[in-house]
């Protein structure tokens, strides 16, 4: 099923190419290539949920269960076991709501599309979300049993674990007998959200759940409930723009195999390498570059800690600050467009996501500024931190010239295309993800970068990678509607309102949760969970959508640096080959320059204007 769906997903690539070509140089559009693309995104999402569920690739918060496994290994596996029994649960329940709509569907040969002009029916689909939905409750079935071989010497663990899932049912049980209001139905679901997170349950069936429980909860009945989640599981991503999350991650493995990254780092250490703390300036610019054509802070991560790390280290400069740098200098990949977060926030928000891409180039441009300049002043007025580099350059003019025009072509052909054909009205962000995959893939290639197992590798990261997401978006969708329906967003937005604390004062307050739950949730979490919530108060107080995604995406991205969980940091922990470096170093660091990244945040928040010129 995996293998399938991941290859459904390269093959979209080629799909939405195909169309573009034909209606740019032949004006002859294929058609209907939206409405596949939309429902080919449900059938990968449950082609390949089971074997990301499988792989444990199901994005989860391990800070707290890894503390519980050194200290009391057997409340961790209790805890795992629950936390499964509750996903074989809640995927049935999809399973069974969905049937009953994949019977009527094949009775009525229920289709989408014109008569006479195409037809696309939905059956298969339908039917590959009852098989991809029973699947993943039998693969966290699975997990069970893999628990039990890891852990065989903990045999009460299965008590505690059947402890833990009956006082959760009893909780729920309490809720349906005592009928509490909409509101405290709302208020206890995101609590539930939160403790059900930080003690190690995937985001995505802690979200789910809660949904699922919250609905019956509202409606006091469970059928509907079940409905509810079936639909919302079928319908959340059925939409072409999503297309711009697996286009985008696929661009992004291919520009990293094809060692563009390293490239761009040669070329500007070519032009900065002779300025005081020059080679830390062009790992930000290189860094600037990279996330120009990817949009993933963890992928510039990943490939700056093996490339600009030991360069710098062997120049002299100090360890911690190496990997600071490159720590600090990855959230560029999650503001400058192409962003990911960017994508994500203009689908839960509903507005463009090319003007979001607009937006981001002032503020992408003033953050690399500040980590340049703040790299300068700390070379000048903090040696001991930033070491004594050398700034020798051996390679004579030609070769400089050679390999900046290698590392300049290939990026700035991607920056273009990917760009340019979104400002210049040329492509769609979907096409422009699918146009800039193809042609990193043709960089690659030509470079002989790509092998049949690299491209294979590459296809199926790309798959799981999506599929989290995606997997991540419909949860919370779920989630967001329950919300909404308890009334909760609109009373929150209105008593905020009434504080007096005006839109600057929401901000900062927002901007400090924002760090707070940066430090143990990733980035797409934190948006998926906090947006519902936000995005009715920013309208209470006639604040512009566009620049509040601009802040709430720098924001988030302060997270990725700081303890206890720091994605980056444990990102560039894990890519360090040689440099034996500790997490606290690399915290310690990183801590400039999320002082920098504050900095800049608080700029934007005060004049809208930075983010706004462009529009």
């Amino acid at each position: 099923m995996n293998g399938i769906g991941v290859v459904w997903v390269f093959a979209l690539m080629f799909l939405i190419c195909a169309d573009i070509i034909g209606r740019t140089l032949f004006d002859s559009p294929l058609q209907a290539v939206p409405e596949i693309v939309a429902f080919s995104l449900i059938a990968c999402v449950f082609l390949q949920l089971a074997f990301a569920t499988k792989m444990n690739r199901l994005t989860r918060v391990e800070f707290l269960v890894e503390k519980l496994k050194k200290n009391d290994s057997e409340i961790a596996l209790s805890l795992e076991r629950a936390f499964s029994m509750l996903g074989v649960g809640i995927m049935l329940a999809i399973t069974i709501g969905a049937w009953p709509d994949f019977i009527r569907a094949m009775q009525t040969s229920e289709y989408v599309g014109v008569e006479g002009i195409y037809t696309l029916p939905i059956t298969p689909i339908k039917l590959i979300v009852v098989i991809g939905s029973f699947v993943t409750a039998l693969a966290f079935v699975f997990r069970l049993k893999s628990t039990n071989l890891a852990f065989s010497s903990f045999p009460r663990a299965w008590k505690k674990a059947l402890c833990i899932l009956v006082f959760l049912i009893a909780a729920a049980t309490i809720a349906w007998i005592i009928e509490p209001s909409d509101r405290l139905i709302g208020g206890f679901s995101i609590i539930a959200v939160l403790i059900l997170i930080a003690f190690g349950m995937p985001i995505s069936i802690a979200l789910l759940s809660s949904g699922f429980l919250g609905f019956s909860l509202l409606k006091r009945d469970l059928n509907m409930a079940t409905d509810i989640l079936s639909l919302a599981a079928q319908g959340t991503i059925s939409e072409y723009v999503f297309a711009t999350v697996p286009l985008f991650v696929l661009m992004g493995l291919f520009v990293s195999v094809s060692e563009i990254g390293s490239d761009s780092f040669k070329a500007a250490q070519k032009v900065f390498g002779r300025i005081i703390g020059g080679l830390g300036i062009a790992t930000v610019a290189a860094n600037a570059v990279f996330a120009a054509i990817t949009g993933i802070s963890i992928a510039s991560a990943a490939i700056f800690s093996k490339i600009a790390v030991p360069e710098m280290v062997e120049r002299g400069y100090t360890a911690k600050f190496a990997v600071g740098l490159t720590a600090g200098s990855s959230v560029l990949g999650m503001l400058i467009p192409p962003s990911l977060l960017l994508i994500i926030y203009g689908v839960l928000a509903e507005v463009s996501i090319g003007s979001l891409f607009i937006a981001a180039i002032i503020p992408g441009i003033i953050l690399a500024l500040a980590f340049a300049i703040g790299v300068m002043l700390m070379a000048w007025l903090w040696p001991t931190f930033v070491g004594s580099p050398s700034n020798k350059l051996s390679e004579n003019s030609d070769t400089k010239h050679q390999s900046l025009l290698l590392g300049i072509l290939p990026v700035g052909g991607l920056i273009i295309l990917v760009l340019g054909g979104i400002y210049g009205g040329i492509f769609t962000p979907t096409e422009a993800g699918a146009a800039g995959a193809f042609a990193a893939m043709c960089i690659a290639l030509i470079r002989k970068r790509l092998s049949w197992k690299g491209l294979w590798d590459v296809i199926q990261e790309t798959g799981q990678v999506a599929v989290t997401i995606l997997f991540l978006i419909i949860s919370a969708s779920i989630f967001s509607r329950m919300l909404t329906l308890t009334g909760l967003p609109g009373d929150m937005a209105t008593y905020l309102g009434s504080l007096g604390l005006g839109l600057t004062g929401f901000l900062a307050v927002y901007l400090l949760l924002l760090i707070m739950l940066g430090t143990v949730l990733d980035s797409t979490s934190i948006l998926l969970i906090l947006l519902p919530l936000a995005l009715p108060v920013i309208g209470e107080f006639d604040g512009n959508l566009i620049w509040f995604g601009i802040v709430t995406v720098i924001g988030v991205e302060i997270g990725l640096m700081t303890p206890p969980l720091g994605l980056s940091v444990y990102v560039i922990k894990s890519s360090l080959e040689k440099e034996n470096i500790s997490l606290g170093s690399i915290f310690a660091g990183a801590f400039p320059f999320v002082l920098i990244t504050l900095a800049v945040t608080i700029l934007l928040i005060l004049f809208p204007s930075l983010s706004l010129m462009l529009l």
